[in-house]
């Protein structure tokens, strides 16, 4: 497996040096500056914790400004060679760079673990770590931040593009399908998961009007999409009642998963809300790993961003994904597994990874949830919604779609509201493919366990079987297939 996966990794790398995605370094979705902004706030994977924590961190400050520099660079590169990123995307990115660019010092996110440094620290490297922690924001990270923002803003931004798929790029269909590839972990071309899409969304369709006949709801299903959508009954008053409402799931989720799991992260895990700087271009939803010695716990952020686009009715699903039995179990059991070489314990495959978590997802009734059929709606809106992105993202980049067709066709076929509604539509202009792993993953893997249990008959274990599948970590889909064809045989 592990010899099968490096070369798998290593062909991929080669076949995707054609394609110059580092020229496109910025957009609304992934920018860097906003990952080292966590990094640097205290409140996300580097530790504040000792003297050295606070003096590591000084030392690798220098860098954001030296990487920031490159990605201009770069940036200027793809101006001259006509690889640049839709206009759109650009116009959000510049409200997130340029949140970092202050006035006072104090006023910076970089200045957080100094507000909150360890009583235990003596006088002496208080006052030094603060004076230090000063100067390199005041001198480094703030105006390197400055000539990102000046930059893209000023010159990126009018050479920046109005169209919004990667065939606009130059070799972009071949761009393109080489990400479908890639994200998938299968040969299947734009055109074949476009079609997989609009038959998927039709079946799920019929699965809602049955929950609109079981809540005896009256009208058709664009009015039942109405009426989850603005019904107050639907929705929080203040964020913090949302976020609150994850973390009462834990223990009783953690207690049902014992009837199909047998084995458990020893990872902790706690749910956070999205910060602020970037809540309003963030998912409803994602998941930061902790760390293998459980000295950092993994990380559900869930965001609390305009409520009226968070319904309740969402929450159990998106918790099942990014949680548990979702993204917290399966990353968390990979990189606890010390037996594994590390590329195989921290890397992974976006369609097993959010293959496992629809996966998840579909898991509800069996696991004891989704008992409340509205709760049962959102785990259908959630895997409707996963199966519009393969007719939306096969559209953008392969099709031409316009992005106002991309939203027409969501507002036509789900209970979105406007906010998730572009966000997510940009987040498929931002990384395309990427949109693509979720279904496909998840048809993948229910298809090997519909054929592990025919196979099986009495002798199928859904225990074993979710031990077989997460054991080994994350892998293309076709290797898991045979994988566990070898396990049903060793079965038999």
């Amino acid at each position: 497996l592990s010899y099968d996966m490096f070369r798998i990794n290593r062909e991929q790398s080669l076949e995707g040096n054609q394609f110059p995605s580092h020229l496109i370094p910025v957009n609304q979705f992934w920018l860097p500056t906003n990952y080292y902004a966590q990094l640097g706030s205290g409140s996300s994977v580097h530790p504040f914790n000792t003297v050295k924590d606070y003096e590591d961190f000084l030392s690798r400050a220098d860098q954001i400004a030296v990487v920031i520099d490159q990605m201009i660079e770069n940036m200027k590169e793809g101006m001259r060679e006509g690889v640049v990123e839709p206009r759109i995307l650009i116009e959000k990115a510049v409200p997130q760079i340029e949140a970092h660019v202050v006035d006072d010092v104090q006023d910076s996110l970089f200045y957080k673990p100094v507000e909150n440094m360890p009583e235990e620290f003596s006088e002496e490297d208080r006052a030094r770590l603060t004076a230090a922690y000063e100067d390199k924001i005041a001198n480094v990270i703030i105006p390197a931040y400055a000539r990102l923002g000046n930059f893209v803003g000023d010159e990126y931004l009018s050479s920046a593009r109005e169209t919004v798929g990667l065939y606009a790029q130059p070799n972009g269909n071949s761009w393109y399908e080489f990400l479908v590839r890639i994200r998938t972990t299968t040969d299947m071309t734009p055109d074949e998961i476009h079609e997989v899409g609009l038959a998927e969304v039709a079946r799920i369709h019929d699965e809602m009007r049955g929950v609109m006949e079981e809540v005896g709801f009256d009208g058709d299903l664009k009015e039942f999409f109405e009426f989850v959508n603005t019904d107050p009954q639907f929705f929080f008053d203040e964020p913090e009642q949302l976020i609150q409402g994850y973390r009462d799931m834990a223990d009783h989720i953690n207690t049902l998963a014992e009837d199909l799991f047998e084995i458990f992260p020893k990872t902790d895990f706690e749910v956070r809300r999205v910060e602020p700087f970037r809540e309003k271009s963030a998912s409803g939803g994602s998941y930061m790993a902790g760390t293998p010695d459980g000295s950092r716990p993994g990380v559900f952020y869930a965001n609390a961003y305009d409520l009226s686009a968070r319904p309740s009715w969402a929450m159990e699903s998106l918790y099942l994904h990014e949680a548990i039995p979702g993204h917290h179990f399966q990353i968390m059991l990979q990189r606890e597994n010390e037996s594994l070489p590390r590329f195989r314990r921290f890397g992974g495959f976006t369609a097993f990874i959010e293959g496992w978590g629809l996966y998840a997802e579909s898991l509800g009734k069996e696991i004891g949830v989704y008992t409340d059929p509205y709760q049962y709606f959102g785990g259908l809106n959630a895997e409707l919604w996963r199966s519009i992105r393969l007719v939306v993202d096969t559209g953008i980049h392969a099709k031409g779609w316009t992005r106002q067709q991309v939203l027409d066709y969501m507002y036509e076929n789900s209970a979105v509201a406007e906010a998730r509604a572009v966000s997510e539509a940009e987040r498929f202009m931002a990384i395309p493919g990427q949109a693509l792993a979720y279904k496909v993953g998840q048809l993948r893997i229910r298809a090997i366990r519909d054929n592990a249990e025919a196979r099986l008959g009495d002798k199928f274990d859904v225990k074993a079987f979710h031990t077989e599948v997460l054991r080994d970590g994350a892998m293309p889909l076709s290797m898991l297939e045979a994988k566990i064809d070898r396990w049903v045989d060793s079965q038999l």
